[in-house]
């Protein structure tokens, strides 16, 4: 029997539902992803962090969950984390049954397993439309059956960086070839994934780490969730690499934002965020465009970048920030994910553009 669940947003508003995953109010900020698939890519995305994830794809839970193994590396082989990190799951209609050559569980069983809520029966697109209208904004899942039992959360001010980046060194492929710095704010699987197929050596190292006495020939900046002026250590080694050394280095979403602010541009907050496997980029000063992955909340005001740098990519449809470069070092990013896991591979050639700036 699914027990009675409410989604009450903070202006007020409120979603009736009813609960598939594991029975436990939270809150968190409410945000929404218009992906047709990849829920287990998404649920496992670190940047995710801290957020109830609405669906707008109103069927989900159809194809089952992939089975949480791992490679001779140690990384997911289905999965872009070691565990669910949204707060809570939020959709319109939950498929009971799935049917899928690689499933080994539901959906369902694997939110309660992991501790994680889920509910069922909202109407997302009434959500999804306030949410547009209004901005993304805090919200609570209540169960009706514990109407005194009210979570609290924040998510500004929260530096949820330090919560998912890795504690220490880890390093892969030793010997392979170039040294990678990969700096871990709470990154993708795949993002390695795309390093090491490229016959790299890969060392990544946690977000406050200070690798700029390292040997190493490029340097990656990972994904990561929460408001970027958190990670103030980041940026400043990221400076203090920059000034002493001109190595190539490549960003992706808040690794695109840390390369800005190390370049002096400030950040600002989206007002409910790109989350989407369809959202078009250009490449600056030319015609080409491109269908990217993307997960992020705050983009780089390009108006205050440093005088040698300048925009890489931007968004067709609303204009903001999707890429950074230096005018003549070798160090650019990606605001969008050209890792996908899941979405799109149309910008993969990101990894082998800086590939080609460590040979």
């Amino acid at each position: 029997m699914k027990k009675n669940v409410t989604l009450v947003l903070s202006d007020g508003t409120q979603f009736h539902g009813k609960s598939f995953g594991y029975e436990a109010p939270v809150a968190g900020e409410v945000v929404f992803n218009t992906s047709m698939m990849g829920y287990p890519e998404s649920l496992t995305d670190a940047s995710y962090a801290g957020q109830l994830l609405t669906l707008t794809f109103p069927l989900v839970g159809n194809y089952g969950v992939p089975p949480f193994t791992f490679d001779e590396d140690g990384l997911p082989r289905f999965m872009e984390g070691d565990k669910i990190y949204v707060s809570a799951l939020i959709v319109s209609d939950y498929s009971e049954y799935y049917s899928h050559w690689n499933a080994v569980e539901s959906l369902s069983d694997w939110l309660k397993r992991e501790k994680v809520p889920g509910i069922t029966g909202i109407d997302t697109r009434e959500l999804t439309k306030r949410l547009r209208e209004n901005g993304v904004m805090m919200g609570k899942i209540l169960f009706d059956d514990e109407p005194n039992n009210i979570p609290e959360a924040n998510y500004e001010g929260v530096n949820f960086v330090d919560q998912v980046s890795c504690k220490e060194v880890i390093r892969y492929h030793e010997g392979a070839g170039k040294k990678v710095v990969l700096v871990d704010c709470g990154l993708k699987a795949n993002i390695i994934r795309s390093l090491l197929k490229r016959g790299v050596e890969v060392i990544r190292v946690p977000w406050n780490y200070d690798y700029t006495d390292m040997e190493f020939d490029g340097l990656f900046l990972g994904n990561g969730p929460g408001d970027p002026d958190m990670c103030v250590d980041t940026v400043n080694i990221l400076r203090k690499q920059i000034s002493q050394s001109a190595k190539p280095i490549c960003g992706i979403c808040m690794g695109n934002q840390m390369l800005a602010k190390a370049s002096g541009a400030t950040i600002y907050k989206l007002k409910y965020g790109h989350r989407s496997h369809n959202q078009p980029v250009r490449l600056v000063g030319t015609d080409k465009c491109y269908i990217t992955s993307q997960n992020h909340g705050y983009a780089v005001d390009a108006k205050t970048l440093g005088k040698d740098w300048e925009e890489m990519f931007v968004n067709m449809n609303d204009g903001s920030n999707e890429g950074v470069r230096h005018k003549k070092n070798p160090w650019f990013s990606s605001q969008f994910h050209p890792e996908a896991c899941s979405g799109p591979v149309d910008t993969d050639f990101m990894f082998d553009k800086f590939i080609d700036t460590i040979k």
